[in-house]
């Protein structure tokens, strides 16, 4: 496995572009190559889910190295046919009327959330050739945010094993989503309680989806674990084509997020160094989850270190998070690069422009080909957007 502090260390960050999100090929490429030795290994479908990072510009390489992907809306979905060359697996929570046609015209697989939308859609899927899924909720997560669990009671997302009496006719697949950033372990009791609850209706199927969450490229993760997780299910029930649709891991740690000091504020006995990025606006996870996030050359404080608050440039109040300390203890200058590790994955796909804050750009780099421009935003896109 590549050592990602060596890359990133080894990296020249003081002149770097200004706000922009950079895609680091080689952190993407070992990230990939973990992804096709679980493929390979464990004889599981493993697809690209976009909500995580829809930038169009590396599909080529991560088509290469996946099953297809999955699609959470028509935009995503067209997403998957125009620059991925394939059918979406498309899951969401609801559709509409107005939609439900492209939705299909752009879909392989169409998961439903409910009984009521499968029985007003799913003669009309299966008339396009579409194979039908229905999401299923086995009332069990290890998830500990609640914004993040599927499975908190009265959750509205997928059918509860009670309410399924029989499996309903036509339906060839089961989709469960229950995971979030979460370990082999996670996925190996969520297995028994899916079991548990639906395994009657297996012989019903051709098709299960073990939805996202599956963290497989993260450095802590049991690759060997979650294998052998997977291997055991497929001899348990040889007729099902197993699929994985994990968002995170294709892009996780991956790149950064590079932001430049503008001021230095003092106040109250803290230390807040002011940015030209937003939490609110640009990594909306560490306010929502919450979430601390790695920046290089700085550590959480220990006794005796100067501390650092990071505020953002948005006027809401808690546009801000703490804090760190400075590696080598330095005097942070106006004009220095922040690095935020670990920034492409629902960060890109999740931005605002609120306050018409400036948006950082989307580049890609490789030690071969260097910094590569993909996106830059500028005053027209935040006009566009409000009218």
């Amino acid at each position: 496995m590549i050592d990602k502090e060596a890359v990133l260390g080894a990296w020249e960050v003081a002149n770097l572009p200004t706000p922009s999100y950079i895609i680091h090929e080689t952190l993407l490429d070992a990230n990939l190559a973990t992804i096709d030795k679980v493929r390979r290994e464990a004889g599981v479908e493993i697809i690209v889910a976009l909500k995580a990072n829809a930038t169009w510009h590396i599909f080529d390489k991560l088509a290469a190295h996946s099953d297809g992907a999955t699609a959470s809306s028509l935009a995503e979905a067209r997403l998957v046919v125009e620059k991925m060359g394939c059918k979406a697996h498309t899951y969401a929570p609801v559709y509409v009327e107005e939609e439900i046609d492209a939705i299909l015209e752009c879909s392989n697989h169409i998961t439903f959330n409910s009984l009521a939308q499968l029985q007003r859609y799913g003669r009309r899927a299966h008339s396009m050739g579409v194979s039908c899924g229905l999401r299923v909720n086995p009332e069990y997560s290890t998830v500990a945010t609640d914004l993040y669990n599927p499975c908190i009671p009265q959750s509205r997302l997928g059918v509860l094993a009670a309410d399924l009496e029989q499996w309903p006719e036509g339906v060839e697949g089961l989709h469960f989503h229950s995971l979030c950033e979460s370990r082999p372990e996670d996925l190996e009791a969520t297995l028994r309680a899916v079991e548990e609850r639906f395994a009657c209706h297996f012989d019903k199927l051709s098709w299960i989806n073990f939805g996202g969450g599956h963290l497989l490229t993260h450095a802590d993760y049991d690759e060997e674990r979650m294998i052998d997780i997977l291997r055991d299910f497929r001899a348990r029930y040889p007729h099902l084509r197993v699929i994985l649709e994990p968002g995170s891991a294709f892009t996780w740690d991956s790149g950064v997020l590079v932001a430049r000091v503008e001021d230095v504020v003092r106040n109250g006995g803290r230390n807040t160094l002011m940015l030209n990025v937003s939490f609110a606006c640009h990594m909306p996870d560490c306010l929502e989850m919450p979430y601390k996030p790695t920046i290089l050359a700085m550590h959480d404080p220990k006794e005796g270190d100067t501390e650092y608050w990071m505020g953002g440039n948005s006027c809401l109040a808690g546009d801000m998070y703490g804090s760190w300390a400075f590696d080598d203890g330095h005097t942070p200058q106006v004009g220095e690069r922040i690095v935020f590790r670990d920034m492409i994955h629902y960060t890109m796909v999740k931005t605002t422009m609120f306050n018409g804050v400036s948006h950082p750009s989307f580049m890609i780099y490789s030690p071969e080909c260097g910094l590569r421009l993909l996106r830059s935003f500028g005053y027209d896109d935040y006009k566009n957007r409000m009218g």
